[in-house]
């Protein structure tokens, strides 16, 4: 179990990161993505990276990192796609990226707090 010392430099981590990505501009994600899932505490609590226009959450600081989270992923005839890689798992698709976060925000993995500060073998 992690001390009160571990878990602050962990939420210390995942907050600096956060304030990162929610600084993006829209060359790097649509502005909406990050503001929407930051809007959701438990999804704040995660460990967020962007690519290629996709953010990511993990339950971890460290690579690499988790996959049973699931991801938004941004459909051509607008809506998103939530995935869960890491059994491959269609969580379903929506209109909006409000229905996106919310659809993420409730299929969480059991169990999963704050990120930790480590990888998933520390999980």
């Amino acid at each position: 179990m992690a001390s009160d010392e571990q878990a602050r430099s962990a939420a210390e981590i995942v907050a600096a990161e956060w304030s990162a990505v929610l600084s993006y501009g829209p060359d790097q994600i649509d502005l909406a993505v990050p503001r929407t899932a930051y809007a959701h505490l438990p999804l704040r609590q995660l460990y967020p990276m962007v690519s290629h226009g996709v953010l990511y959450l993990s339950r971890c600081t460290q690579w690499p990192w988790t996959r049973d989270v699931g991801t938004a992923y941004p459909l051509v005839k607008g809506g998103y796609r939530v995935r869960r890689e890491s059994d491959k798992t269609l969580l379903g698709e929506v209109d909006s990226v409000e229905e996106a976060y919310e659809l993420i925000a409730a299929t969480l993995p059991d169990g999963c707090g704050p990120a930790i500060d480590g990888t998933p073998d520390d999980l």
